[in-house]
């Protein structure tokens, strides 16, 4: 089967939405037309003039990668740094660049569950999890059309709540109305007041699901003219948000825990605060620059919260309450690439899959 850009774009968006990314993120296809038919697809961390020369030799004409090449506006494409020479490359080689970046990092299988896979946490959960994602649908159905109605809710997306699906509020009451001349009621004659039996169906939806649900409530509901409230909600959507949080299998010694962080992220090195002298049982975590989530990660009762890119005097902030390592941002998010592979493999059997093997780490250890 042939796939285009858009295909994959799609597939992804359906994963982790663009909606979820911050508003400083420039997630979403940067290079590239979506209409143009995919070769081959590089996964990497990062976007850089090596890994566009990697695309062109393996025959990809699509790289994903976690960071944006472009973060800021760009206004020349005169070579000057990294950034326009790795954009002019990939344009006059036909070669599209797509970021999956925050919208990656606050989805419940991203990269944060990642990270807890690698070093070995269950029971994980989003550690702060996002408001004003969710939207709550409020309608109005005669009462035999109430299974066909939900149904098509439900598969539009509507009603999932944690790890619950089909979740509804229903409530049975008398709904009142006059067709005029010119309408074809389901129910009652034209300037004929009636009355029926209605169920009143309350739904909770992702926000940027709204206009598929509301399309599927359209089709398959009987009535002419569908009655319906949409209120955007400020709940925490407990599935999507920052960083994340799980517990050991077993408990280990501060010491021993943090060499097998070394061992299973592949670390030379790793920065932390004093250590407490208690087990570890809690783990926090953070892929790339986290350390505003140390008071979520202390309110969690964490016993370590792992991220990167602290400052000197960010460390103070621990206050003997918490370990907190820096594991450098590279090293926390190396293994995206990874997860970027295994979510493409689940539809795309088909389309030649890799992941690169250029180092993009801008920062060396002697």
């Amino acid at each position: 089967m042939v796939y285009t850009i858009q295909d994959i774009v799609s597939f992804l968006e359906q994963i982790a939405p663009p909606s979820y990314q911050e508003s400083y993120d420039n997630s979403g296809l940067i290079t590239g037309n979506h209409s143009e038919q995919v070769k081959g697809i590089l996964c990497s961390l990062d976007a850089t003039e090596a890994v566009v020369d990697e695309a062109i030799s393996l025959g990809c004409n699509l790289i994903i990668a976690h960071h944006p090449i472009i973060f800021k506006g760009l206004k020349g494409l005169t070579g000057k740094n990294y950034v326009e020479r790795t954009v002019i490359k990939a344009i006059k080689n036909d070669i599209a660049i797509y970021a999956i970046h925050t919208n990656l990092d606050h989805i419940s299988q991203g990269v944060n569950k990642k990270i807890s896979d690698k070093i070995g946490l269950v029971d994980t959960a989003i550690l702060q999890p996002k408001k004003g994602l969710l939207s709550k649908l409020v309608t109005f159905v005669p009462l035999e059309a109430k299974q066909k109605v939900l149904s098509a809710l439900f598969e539009a997306g509507a009603g999932e709540i944690g790890e619950y699906a089909g979740c509804s509020f229903l409530s049975e009451g008398l709904g009142t109305y006059t067709p005029s001349d010119k309408a074809n009621p389901h129910k009652g004659s034209k300037g004929l007041p009636h009355e029926e039996v209605e169920i009143r169906i309350e739904v909770l939806l992702p926000r940027h699901l709204e206009r598929k649900v509301l399309a599927s409530l359209k089709q398959a509901h009987p009535y002419e003219e569908v009655a319906y409230f949409l209120h955007q909600l400020e709940n925490e959507n407990q599935l999507v948000g920052a960083g994340m949080v799980g517990m050991l299998p077993v408990p280990m010694e501060e010491d021993a825990f943090l060499q097998s962080l070394k061992d299973k992220m592949g670390l030379q090195v790793i920065k932390h605060t004093q250590l407490l002298g208690k087990p570890v049982r809690k783990v926090a975590v953070c892929g790339g620059a986290g350390i505003f989530l140390l008071p979520h990660a202390k309110r969690s009762g964490a016993d370590i919260f792992i991220t990167s890119d602290i400052k000197y005097h960010e460390f103070f902030d621990a206050e003997n309450q918490i370990v907190v390592c820096d594991i450098g941002h590279y090293e926390s998010e190396i293994f995206t690439k990874e997860l970027l592979v295994e979510i493409l493999s689940q539809k795309f059997t088909n389309i030649a899959l890799y992941l690169t093997k250029v180092v993009t780490n801008p920062i060396t250890y002697l």
